[in-house]
Protein backbone atom coordinates (compact mmCIF):
# COMPACT_ATOMS: atom_id res chain seq x y z
CA UNK A 1 0.00 0.00 0.00
CA UNK A 2 1.28 3.89 -0.77
CA UNK A 3 0.24 7.31 0.32
CA UNK A 4 -0.71 9.95 -2.33
CA UNK A 5 -0.85 13.32 -1.42
CA UNK A 6 -3.91 15.13 -2.68
CA UNK A 7 -2.55 19.10 -3.32
CA UNK A 8 -5.01 21.87 -4.18
CA UNK A 9 -4.14 22.31 -8.05
CA UNK A 10 -2.91 25.61 -9.78
CA UNK A 11 -6.21 27.08 -10.91
CA UNK A 12 -4.89 30.40 -12.73
CA UNK A 13 -2.16 32.51 -13.04
CA UNK A 14 -4.03 35.31 -10.69
CA UNK A 15 -5.78 32.78 -8.06
CA UNK A 16 -3.15 31.72 -5.01
CA UNK A 17 -5.77 30.14 -2.70
CA UNK A 18 -9.28 28.77 -2.36
CA UNK A 19 -12.13 28.18 0.44
CA UNK A 20 -12.75 24.50 1.20
CA UNK A 21 -17.10 24.89 0.38
CA UNK A 22 -17.95 20.87 1.16
CA UNK A 23 -16.16 17.76 1.28
CA UNK A 24 -17.90 14.72 -1.05
CA UNK A 25 -15.65 12.07 0.21
CA UNK A 26 -14.96 11.22 3.79
CA UNK A 27 -12.53 9.36 5.51
CA UNK A 28 -12.59 5.64 4.83
CA UNK A 29 -14.44 6.23 1.66
CA UNK A 30 -13.53 4.67 -1.55
CA UNK A 31 -12.16 7.23 -4.60
CA UNK A 32 -12.07 6.40 -8.53
CA UNK A 33 -9.78 8.26 -10.38
CA UNK A 34 -10.80 11.72 -11.62
CA UNK A 35 -13.62 11.53 -9.10
CA UNK A 36 -14.26 14.91 -7.42
CA UNK A 37 -13.25 14.26 -3.66
CA UNK A 38 -14.18 18.01 -2.40
CA UNK A 39 -15.65 21.52 -3.54
CA UNK A 40 -13.74 24.37 -3.32
CA UNK A 41 -14.44 28.20 -3.90
CA UNK A 42 -12.25 30.98 -4.92
CA UNK A 43 -13.26 34.68 -4.95
CA UNK A 44 -16.27 34.10 -7.53
CA UNK A 45 -15.83 30.07 -9.23
CA UNK A 46 -16.91 27.17 -7.35
CA UNK A 47 -15.29 23.93 -8.72
CA UNK A 48 -14.38 20.41 -7.89
CA UNK A 49 -11.22 18.78 -7.19
CA UNK A 50 -10.86 15.58 -8.55
CA UNK A 51 -8.32 12.74 -7.38
CA UNK A 52 -5.20 11.87 -9.65
CA UNK A 53 -5.78 7.87 -8.39
CA UNK A 54 -7.79 5.41 -7.41
CA UNK A 55 -7.63 4.21 -3.77
CA UNK A 56 -9.30 4.76 -0.17
CA UNK A 57 -9.38 8.54 1.42
CA UNK A 58 -7.75 8.26 4.86
CA UNK A 59 -7.16 11.44 6.14
CA UNK A 60 -8.55 14.98 5.69
CA UNK A 61 -6.11 17.74 6.52
CA UNK A 62 -8.85 20.61 6.16
CA UNK A 63 -11.87 21.42 7.10
CA UNK A 64 -15.14 23.19 5.70
CA UNK A 65 -14.49 27.02 5.27
CA UNK A 66 -10.56 26.08 5.46
CA UNK A 67 -8.65 28.66 3.56
CA UNK A 68 -5.80 26.90 1.83
CA UNK A 69 -3.03 27.81 -0.53
CA UNK A 70 -2.33 26.21 -3.71
CA UNK A 71 -0.41 23.69 -3.78
CA UNK A 72 -0.87 22.84 -0.12
CA UNK A 73 -1.83 19.01 0.38
CA UNK A 74 -5.26 18.64 1.36
CA UNK A 75 -5.75 15.20 1.87
CA UNK A 76 -4.47 11.82 1.57
CA UNK A 77 -5.30 8.81 -0.20
CA UNK A 78 -4.00 4.96 -0.15
CA UNK A 79 -3.25 3.46 -2.69
CA UNK A 80 -2.50 0.02 -4.19
CA UNK A 81 0.78 0.19 -4.98
CA UNK A 82 3.44 2.73 -5.79
CA UNK A 83 5.87 4.86 -4.21
CA UNK A 84 5.08 5.98 -0.63
CA UNK A 85 4.94 10.02 -1.09
CA UNK A 86 6.25 11.55 2.24
CA UNK A 87 4.34 13.13 4.34
CA UNK A 88 5.85 16.35 5.59
CA UNK A 89 3.09 17.45 7.95
CA UNK A 90 6.25 17.27 10.86
CA UNK A 91 8.26 20.04 8.60
CA UNK A 92 4.80 21.81 8.07
CA UNK A 93 4.49 22.02 12.70
CA UNK A 94 8.03 23.21 12.93
CA UNK A 95 7.53 26.00 10.38
CA UNK A 96 4.48 27.27 12.29
CA UNK A 97 6.49 26.78 15.31
CA UNK A 98 9.46 28.92 13.73
CA UNK A 99 7.16 31.74 13.38
CA UNK A 100 5.01 31.57 16.23
CA UNK A 101 8.13 31.80 18.43
CA UNK A 102 9.53 34.60 16.12
CA UNK A 103 6.12 36.96 16.52
CA UNK A 104 6.27 36.13 20.27
CA UNK A 105 10.65 37.16 20.64
CA UNK A 106 9.22 40.32 18.67
CA UNK A 107 6.67 41.36 21.20
CA UNK A 108 9.25 40.45 24.41
CA UNK A 109 11.60 43.03 22.63
CA UNK A 110 8.46 45.81 22.73
CA UNK A 111 9.62 48.56 25.70
CA UNK A 112 6.26 50.74 25.34
CA UNK A 113 4.38 51.12 27.96
CA UNK A 114 1.76 48.56 28.54
CA UNK A 115 -1.33 48.78 26.56
CA UNK A 116 -4.42 46.47 28.43
CA UNK A 117 -6.44 44.70 24.62
CA UNK A 118 -8.51 42.43 27.07
CA UNK A 119 -11.88 45.35 26.33
CA UNK A 120 -11.17 45.33 22.62
CA UNK A 121 -14.04 43.25 20.39
CA UNK A 122 -11.68 42.44 17.36
CA UNK A 123 -9.64 38.96 17.40
CA UNK A 124 -5.71 40.76 17.56
CA UNK A 125 -2.62 38.91 16.67
CA UNK A 126 0.05 39.30 19.22
CA UNK A 127 1.98 40.76 15.98
CA UNK A 128 -0.62 43.57 15.97
CA UNK A 129 -0.99 43.99 19.59
CA UNK A 130 3.32 44.23 19.06
CA UNK A 131 2.95 46.78 17.10
CA UNK A 132 0.03 49.13 18.49
CA UNK A 133 2.21 49.02 21.53
CA UNK A 134 5.07 50.49 19.94
CA UNK A 135 3.48 52.68 18.05
CA UNK A 136 1.01 54.31 20.89
CA UNK A 137 -2.19 52.79 18.86
CA UNK A 138 -5.11 52.39 21.59
CA UNK A 139 -8.12 50.21 21.50
CA UNK A 140 -10.25 52.48 20.28
CA UNK A 141 -8.00 53.22 17.59
CA UNK A 142 -7.79 49.63 16.72
CA UNK A 143 -11.37 49.36 16.62
CA UNK A 144 -12.12 51.56 13.84
CA UNK A 145 -9.53 50.21 11.54
CA UNK A 146 -10.90 48.43 8.78
CA UNK A 147 -9.52 44.93 8.73
CA UNK A 148 -9.04 43.16 5.38
CA UNK A 149 -8.02 39.63 7.22
CA UNK A 150 -10.33 37.04 7.10
CA UNK A 151 -13.68 37.41 9.03
CA UNK A 152 -12.40 41.25 8.88
CA UNK A 153 -8.83 40.38 11.50
CA UNK A 154 -6.91 43.97 11.39
CA UNK A 155 -3.57 42.49 9.66
CA UNK A 156 0.06 43.39 10.35
CA UNK A 157 -0.62 45.59 6.76
CA UNK A 158 -3.69 47.12 8.05
CA UNK A 159 -2.20 48.39 10.89
CA UNK A 160 1.02 49.87 9.66
CA UNK A 161 -0.78 51.38 6.68
CA UNK A 162 -2.84 53.11 9.84
CA UNK A 163 0.17 54.13 11.04
CA UNK A 164 1.62 55.36 8.79
CA UNK A 165 -1.48 57.48 7.44
CA UNK A 166 -1.89 58.53 10.63
CA UNK A 167 1.80 60.07 11.37
CA UNK A 168 2.10 61.44 7.81
CA UNK A 169 -1.01 63.98 8.43
CA UNK A 170 -0.45 67.53 8.45
CA UNK A 171 -0.66 69.50 11.78
CA UNK A 172 -3.70 71.93 11.99
CA UNK A 173 -5.21 72.88 14.71
CA UNK A 174 -8.50 71.23 13.20
CA UNK A 175 -8.74 67.67 13.87
CA UNK A 176 -7.97 65.94 11.23
CA UNK A 177 -10.07 62.46 10.24
CA UNK A 178 -7.36 59.42 8.85
CA UNK A 179 -9.56 58.07 5.09
CA UNK A 180 -8.29 54.13 4.85
CA UNK A 181 -7.97 53.24 1.74
CA UNK A 182 -11.53 50.61 0.50
CA UNK A 183 -11.27 47.31 0.43
CA UNK A 184 -12.79 44.57 -2.12
CA UNK A 185 -15.17 43.32 0.54
CA UNK A 186 -15.87 45.48 3.36
CA UNK A 187 -16.98 43.95 7.03
CA UNK A 188 -20.27 44.88 6.94
CA UNK A 189 -21.80 47.61 9.23
CA UNK A 190 -24.28 46.54 11.73
CA UNK A 191 -27.94 47.60 10.03
CA UNK A 192 -30.73 48.98 11.83
CA UNK A 193 -32.59 46.42 13.51
CA UNK A 194 -35.37 44.83 11.03
CA UNK A 195 -38.65 44.22 12.46
CA UNK A 196 -40.07 40.50 11.73
CA UNK A 197 -43.37 38.96 12.16
CA UNK A 198 -44.63 35.61 12.35
CA UNK A 199 -45.26 34.79 8.69
CA UNK A 200 -42.02 35.99 7.28
CA UNK A 201 -39.23 34.11 6.38
CA UNK A 202 -35.49 34.44 7.09
CA UNK A 203 -33.04 33.22 4.59
CA UNK A 204 -29.41 33.56 5.09
CA UNK A 205 -27.52 34.73 1.60
CA UNK A 206 -25.18 32.06 0.37
CA UNK A 207 -21.35 32.66 0.39
CA UNK A 208 -21.95 33.96 -3.45
CA UNK A 209 -24.37 36.67 -2.65
CA UNK A 210 -22.24 37.97 0.26
CA UNK A 211 -19.23 38.47 -2.07
CA UNK A 212 -21.72 40.25 -4.89
CA UNK A 213 -22.55 42.38 -1.61
CA UNK A 214 -19.36 43.28 -0.41
CA UNK A 215 -18.33 44.01 -4.09
CA UNK A 216 -20.74 46.60 -4.93
CA UNK A 217 -20.74 48.59 -1.67
CA UNK A 218 -17.15 48.46 -2.39
CA UNK A 219 -17.77 49.86 -5.57
CA UNK A 220 -19.92 52.70 -4.65
CA UNK A 221 -17.28 53.25 -2.01
CA UNK A 222 -14.73 53.58 -3.85
CA UNK A 223 -15.51 55.52 -7.58
CA UNK A 224 -17.47 58.27 -8.23
CA UNK A 225 -20.49 56.88 -10.57
CA UNK A 226 -21.63 59.14 -13.48
CA UNK A 227 -23.99 57.73 -16.03
CA UNK A 228 -24.19 58.64 -19.95
CA UNK A 229 -27.39 57.47 -22.01
CA UNK A 230 -27.20 57.23 -25.78
CA UNK A 231 -30.14 55.99 -27.89
CA UNK A 232 -28.71 53.57 -31.29
CA UNK A 233 -30.64 52.31 -34.02
CA UNK A 234 -29.91 48.60 -34.48
CA UNK A 235 -32.12 47.95 -37.54
CA UNK A 236 -29.50 47.03 -39.66
CA UNK A 237 -28.35 44.52 -36.94
CA UNK A 238 -31.78 43.15 -36.54
CA UNK A 239 -32.49 42.51 -40.59
CA UNK A 240 -28.60 41.49 -40.58
CA UNK A 241 -29.20 38.87 -37.82
CA UNK A 242 -32.24 37.56 -39.26
CA UNK A 243 -30.52 37.15 -42.29
CA UNK A 244 -27.93 35.25 -41.80
CA UNK A 245 -28.72 33.25 -38.04
CA UNK A 246 -29.94 29.97 -39.29
CA UNK A 247 -26.71 29.48 -42.13
CA UNK A 248 -24.42 31.22 -39.21
CA UNK A 249 -25.40 27.81 -36.84
CA UNK A 250 -25.59 25.35 -39.78
CA UNK A 251 -21.81 26.63 -40.45
CA UNK A 252 -20.41 26.93 -37.23
CA UNK A 253 -22.33 24.96 -35.15
CA UNK A 254 -23.23 28.39 -32.71
CA UNK A 255 -25.79 30.36 -32.31
CA UNK A 256 -25.66 34.37 -33.44
CA UNK A 257 -26.65 36.27 -30.95
CA UNK A 258 -26.65 40.35 -30.67
CA UNK A 259 -24.06 39.68 -28.22
CA UNK A 260 -20.80 39.06 -29.69
CA UNK A 261 -21.60 42.56 -32.47
CA UNK A 262 -22.12 44.56 -29.13
CA UNK A 263 -18.94 43.16 -27.99
CA UNK A 264 -17.29 44.09 -31.16
CA UNK A 265 -18.22 47.58 -30.83
CA UNK A 266 -16.72 48.14 -27.60
CA UNK A 267 -13.79 46.44 -28.20
CA UNK A 268 -13.18 48.65 -31.41
CA UNK A 269 -14.42 52.02 -29.39
CA UNK A 270 -11.94 50.90 -26.18
CA UNK A 271 -8.84 51.24 -28.92
CA UNK A 272 -10.68 54.80 -30.58
CA UNK A 273 -10.50 55.68 -26.52
CA UNK A 274 -7.57 54.12 -24.27
CA UNK A 275 -8.64 56.27 -21.37
CA UNK A 276 -11.34 53.38 -20.87
CA UNK A 277 -9.87 50.88 -20.81
CA UNK A 278 -7.52 51.64 -17.59
CA UNK A 279 -7.42 50.69 -13.85
CA UNK A 280 -6.96 52.72 -10.26
CA UNK A 281 -4.64 51.54 -7.72
CA UNK A 282 -4.95 54.24 -5.14
CA UNK A 283 -3.65 57.58 -6.91
CA UNK A 284 -2.21 55.80 -10.04
CA UNK A 285 -3.82 55.21 -13.32
CA UNK A 286 -2.76 52.08 -15.14
CA UNK A 287 -3.07 51.84 -18.38
CA UNK A 288 -4.22 48.40 -20.11
CA UNK A 289 -2.15 47.23 -22.95
CA UNK A 290 -5.00 44.39 -23.72
CA UNK A 291 -8.39 45.16 -24.23
CA UNK A 292 -10.01 41.95 -22.24
CA UNK A 293 -14.14 42.14 -22.06
CA UNK A 294 -15.92 41.07 -19.04
CA UNK A 295 -19.73 39.90 -20.09
CA UNK A 296 -21.99 39.52 -17.50
CA UNK A 297 -23.49 35.96 -17.45
CA UNK A 298 -25.72 33.61 -15.27
CA UNK A 299 -24.93 31.11 -12.71
CA UNK A 300 -26.99 27.95 -12.10
CA UNK A 301 -28.16 29.75 -9.02
CA UNK A 302 -29.49 32.67 -10.82
CA UNK A 303 -26.32 34.99 -9.35
CA UNK A 304 -23.91 36.76 -11.65
CA UNK A 305 -20.61 36.38 -12.57
CA UNK A 306 -18.31 38.36 -15.11
CA UNK A 307 -16.08 35.75 -17.21
CA UNK A 308 -13.73 37.54 -19.06
CA UNK A 309 -12.97 37.41 -23.05
CA UNK A 310 -9.18 38.28 -23.50
CA UNK A 311 -7.59 40.20 -26.27
CA UNK A 312 -11.30 40.71 -27.73
CA UNK A 313 -9.83 43.57 -29.84
CA UNK A 314 -8.51 40.51 -31.91
CA UNK A 315 -10.90 38.49 -32.19
CA UNK A 316 -13.30 38.35 -35.90
CA UNK A 317 -17.29 38.30 -35.38
CA UNK A 318 -17.03 34.28 -35.50
CA UNK A 319 -14.28 33.95 -32.69
CA UNK A 320 -15.99 36.47 -30.43
CA UNK A 321 -19.14 34.59 -31.00
CA UNK A 322 -17.95 31.27 -30.15
CA UNK A 323 -15.89 32.99 -26.82
CA UNK A 324 -19.32 34.48 -26.27
CA UNK A 325 -20.96 31.31 -26.30
CA UNK A 326 -18.41 29.07 -24.95
CA UNK A 327 -18.00 31.63 -21.60
CA UNK A 328 -21.82 32.04 -21.28
CA UNK A 329 -22.53 28.17 -21.51
CA UNK A 330 -19.77 27.03 -19.23
CA UNK A 331 -21.58 30.11 -16.42
CA UNK A 332 -24.42 28.56 -16.53
CA UNK A 333 -23.24 24.79 -15.74
CA UNK A 334 -21.30 26.08 -13.22
CA UNK A 335 -18.05 24.74 -15.16
CA UNK A 336 -15.81 28.64 -15.08
CA UNK A 337 -12.23 28.20 -14.10
CA UNK A 338 -11.30 30.65 -11.83
CA UNK A 339 -8.42 32.08 -14.41
CA UNK A 340 -11.74 32.71 -16.55
CA UNK A 341 -13.06 35.59 -14.70
CA UNK A 342 -9.08 37.44 -14.18
CA UNK A 343 -8.03 40.14 -15.73
CA UNK A 344 -10.85 42.31 -17.30
CA UNK A 345 -10.58 45.35 -18.29
CA UNK A 346 -14.25 46.53 -19.34
CA UNK A 347 -17.34 45.07 -18.67
CA UNK A 348 -21.03 45.05 -20.70
CA UNK A 349 -24.06 43.75 -18.97
CA UNK A 350 -27.27 42.91 -21.00
CA UNK A 351 -30.20 44.35 -19.09
CA UNK A 352 -32.38 44.22 -21.92
CA UNK A 353 -32.22 40.47 -21.35
CA UNK A 354 -34.97 41.00 -18.48
CA UNK A 355 -36.85 43.74 -20.25
CA UNK A 356 -35.62 46.94 -18.74
CA UNK A 357 -35.41 49.99 -21.32
CA UNK A 358 -31.79 50.91 -19.47
CA UNK A 359 -30.11 50.99 -16.21
CA UNK A 360 -27.35 52.01 -14.08
CA UNK A 361 -24.67 49.68 -13.81
CA UNK A 362 -22.10 49.34 -10.85
CA UNK A 363 -18.52 49.79 -12.03
CA UNK A 364 -16.53 46.27 -11.67
CA UNK A 365 -13.41 47.42 -9.79
CA UNK A 366 -10.89 48.40 -10.49
CA UNK A 367 -12.06 49.14 -13.70
CA UNK A 368 -13.16 52.44 -14.58
CA UNK A 369 -16.42 51.46 -17.15
CA UNK A 370 -19.19 49.40 -17.49
CA UNK A 371 -21.85 49.54 -20.25
CA UNK A 372 -25.17 48.10 -19.81
CA UNK A 373 -27.19 47.15 -23.45
CA UNK A 374 -30.81 47.71 -22.76
CA UNK A 375 -34.07 46.01 -24.82
CA UNK A 376 -34.05 45.88 -28.27
CA UNK A 377 -37.95 47.59 -29.13
CA UNK A 378 -39.59 48.53 -32.40
CA UNK A 379 -39.94 51.97 -32.28
CA UNK A 380 -41.07 55.23 -34.56
CA UNK A 381 -38.24 56.95 -35.31
CA UNK A 382 -37.79 60.10 -37.86
CA UNK A 383 -35.85 58.91 -40.88
CA UNK A 384 -33.64 62.02 -42.64
CA UNK A 385 -33.74 61.00 -46.57
CA UNK A 386 -32.62 63.09 -49.53
CA UNK A 387 -36.15 63.63 -50.49
CA UNK A 388 -37.29 64.91 -46.81
CA UNK A 389 -37.68 63.67 -43.74
CA UNK A 390 -39.97 60.62 -42.91
CA UNK A 391 -41.68 58.59 -39.97
CA UNK A 392 -40.63 54.60 -40.13
CA UNK A 393 -40.53 51.61 -37.92
CA UNK A 394 -37.34 51.40 -36.27
CA UNK A 395 -35.28 48.72 -34.17
CA UNK A 396 -33.84 51.40 -30.99
CA UNK A 397 -32.14 50.33 -28.33
CA UNK A 398 -30.59 52.20 -25.02
CA UNK A 399 -26.69 52.09 -23.80
CA UNK A 400 -26.08 53.18 -20.09
CA UNK A 401 -22.79 54.18 -19.37
CA UNK A 402 -21.09 54.41 -15.76
CA UNK A 403 -18.01 55.36 -15.56
CA UNK A 404 -15.83 56.68 -12.46
CA UNK A 405 -15.19 60.33 -12.46
CA UNK A 406 -12.32 60.27 -10.10
CA UNK A 407 -10.50 59.63 -13.67
CA UNK A 408 -13.32 59.83 -16.54
CA UNK A 409 -14.81 63.49 -16.81
CA UNK A 410 -17.53 63.76 -19.17
CA UNK A 411 -16.51 64.36 -22.53
CA UNK A 412 -14.15 61.20 -22.62
CA UNK A 413 -17.24 58.88 -21.05
CA UNK A 414 -20.18 60.70 -23.46
CA UNK A 415 -17.43 60.59 -26.57
CA UNK A 416 -16.73 56.52 -25.75
CA UNK A 417 -20.39 55.76 -25.40
CA UNK A 418 -21.11 57.54 -28.79
CA UNK A 419 -18.64 55.77 -30.65
CA UNK A 420 -20.01 52.76 -29.91
CA UNK A 421 -23.48 53.89 -31.14
CA UNK A 422 -21.46 55.29 -34.02
CA UNK A 423 -19.96 51.82 -34.94
CA UNK A 424 -23.19 49.83 -34.64
CA UNK A 425 -25.79 52.19 -36.56
CA UNK A 426 -22.85 51.94 -39.05
CA UNK A 427 -23.02 48.03 -39.32
CA UNK A 428 -22.91 46.50 -42.57
CA UNK A 429 -25.95 45.10 -43.77
CA UNK A 430 -24.48 43.49 -46.11
CA UNK A 431 -21.22 42.15 -44.23
CA UNK A 432 -20.13 38.46 -45.09
CA UNK A 433 -19.98 36.35 -41.75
Amino acid sequence: MARFELKLPKMGESVAEATITNWLKEVGDKIEADEAVLEIATDKVDSEVPSEVSGILIEQLFGKDDLVQVGQTIAIIETEGGELVPIVKEAVAAEVVAEVTKTVDAAKESVAAPVDFSDSEKFLSPLVKNIAKEEGVSVAELAAISGTGKEGRVTKNDILDYVKNRTSQPAVSAPVVAVQKPVAAPVAQKAAPVSVSGGDEIIEMDRMRKLIAGYMVASVQTSAHVQSFIEVDVTNIVKWREKNKNAFEKREGEKLTYTPIFMEAVAKALKDFPGMNISVDGDYIIKKKNINLGMAASLPNGNLIVPVIKNADQLNLVGMAKAVNDLGGRAKAGKLKPDDTQGGTYTVTNVGTFGSVFGTPIINQPQVGILALGAIRKMPAVIETPEGDFIGIRQKMFLSHSYDHRVVDGALGGSFVKRVAEYLEAFDVNRDV
